[in-house]
């Protein structure tokens, strides 16, 4: 068979399934490439991730169209309404096959799953919906994991999950550098899970602060995460994620930027419904995340005034 693939989102980030889809092809001896237009095809996988992205629009030349990917399936912000249908899995043989890495060009990063699910539910997440409210074990690093020097890890909350031991003992023998990229479960912390990671070589570990209300549980714990690995906060590596547009008040929001900073975290803002959000949120963005700015504009009030000039002079400049 001749197999096309379309990573509908973009090249910016490696598509997982397509990588597997592909691996999976060539070991059954199928040709395998990337989508020509001027090319005929037996079947063309479009793989999209993301909602908001666009889809492929264009004629597809082939006998037979797949399309998969979280992206087809979530209809409205934040995945409120999510067709599980429509989202289906790969088939088992192709879930557990050793990825493709070369499609992207990718020489020394290794990515994957160790866990699926999360028991948290949150309304602004579909994993509850889309893997279960149960944090379980899929796969053991070596499936798709063979030396390299980087691993990306796309767990919900692999904190959660009864085998962490077992998952993050294999992450530290590893000895590569690690990106839990969805963040980690800062609720989850035991003084045992910090000594497992701080034994893992991590750039940058992620928590978030998602909920104001969460702040009797969440502070203690990176109090405690501070105390166990005491070098980890202080040295630009330690971000908390700051969900903001959503359930708090913008002072709320403010006081929990201030708070982590003053522990030695750095926030990192995510903004709820970005498209449609008060100006302001855009603002309070711009200024937490520019980690430049941030360090040197202690507070917001002063940013502010500086952007507020800046978009009045914006405005007489298109006039």
């Amino acid at each position: 068979m001749r197999i096309g693939l379309i990573d509908v989102d973009s090249h910016n980030y490696p598509n997982l399934p397509l990588m597997k889809l592909s691996a999976w092809h060539k070991a059954c001896g199928d040709a395998v490439e990337w989508y020509d237009p001027f090319s005929r095809y037996n079947r063309v996988y479009l793989s999209k991730v993301f909602a908001d992205t666009p889809d492929y629009i264009y004629p597809i030349n082939a006998d037979e169209v797949v399309r998969g990917g979280t992206g087809y399936a979530i209809h409205g912000a934040g995945g409120e309404d999510y067709d599980k249908g429509s989202d289906a899995p790969l088939p088992e043989d192709v879930e557990h096959v050793y990825p493709d890495y070369s499609i992207y060009g990718i020489a020394d990063t290794a990515y994957g799953f160790l866990t699926r699910g999360c028991p948290r539910g949150c309304p602004f997440c579909i994993v509850g919906k889309k893997e279960g409210l149960c944090s379980r074990k899929v796969s053991d690093l070596s499936e798709f994991w063979k030396g390299q020097s980087n691993i990306v890890l796309n767990d919900p909350n692999i904190l959660a999950c009864p085998d962490w031991e077992d998952l993050l003992r294999q992450l530290a023998e590893s000895k590569a550098t690690v990106d839990f990229n969805q963040g980690l479960d800062v609720r989850m912390l035991t003084e045992a899970k910090c000594r497992a990671l701080d034994a893992v070589r991590i750039k940058e570990i992620h928590f978030a602060w998602d909920v104001y209300e969460d702040r009797d549980r969440v502070l203690p714990k990176l109090r405690m995460f501070a105390e166990v690995c005491k070098k980890r906060p202080h040295s630009h590596n330690s971000i908390v994620y700051v969900l903001v547009n959503h359930t708090s008040t913008f002072e709320q929001d403010l006081e929990r930027i201030y708070t982590l900073r003053d522990m030695g975290f750095w926030a990192y803002v995510m903004i709820y419904n970005k498209a449609h959000c008060d100006r302001k949120y855009v603002r309070l963005q711009r200024w937490v995340n520019n980690r430049f700015i941030f360090s040197r504009c202690k507070r917001f009030e002063d940013y502010n005034i500086i952007e507020k000039q800046d978009d009045r002079q914006l405005k007489l400049n298109f006039k």
